[in-house]
């Protein structure tokens, strides 16, 4: 039976003492753009570029993360699919997750950025690391 950690874990509203504290999920941005398996590699290049992005994140029909593209897989053809140059399978991380947590943790790994996903892993949104670094006040 799901509880507590679940409700948070899957970005719902939350009261108390940590519904103070700002999490991944309240911070990632929505407007990542998204392609799927069959979308052709030229085609999510242009819509995230025209949208000012360096990625693209790969989803199914439910918003399921199944992969990246980023700026060097654009550099293939562009008529191939999607998914044959994809990156499977990047990692996640649940919303309910604290900022200041994951920005000292992407400060030590170097991560740039980190995708939000439910439990189930449909998409949330990207967390920056200078967004995550400025809502922890460690920027």
């Amino acid at each position: 039976m799901p509880g507590k950690a679940d409700w948070f874990a899957s970005g719902l509203p939350k009261e108390g003492k940590l519904a103070s504290i700002p999490t991944i999920g309240e911070a990632a941005r929505r407007d990542v753009p998204t392609c799927g398996l069959r979308d052709k590699v030229g085609f999510a290049r242009d819509q995230a570029q025209k949208a000012g992005w360096d990625r693209c994140v790969v989803v199914n029909k439910e918003r399921v993360v199944l992969g990246v593209l980023r700026e060097a897989e654009w550099a293939t053809h562009p008529e191939s699919s999607v998914e044959t140059v994809m990156r499977n399978g990047p990692a996640t991380f649940r919303p309910n997750e604290p900022v200041a947590k994951l920005a000292e943790q992407m400060r030590q790994r170097g991560a740039t950025s980190i995708l939000v996903t439910t439990p189930d892993g449909r998409l949330i949104g990207l967390l920056n690391r200078k967004d995550a670094k400025r809502i922890a006040g460690t920027a």
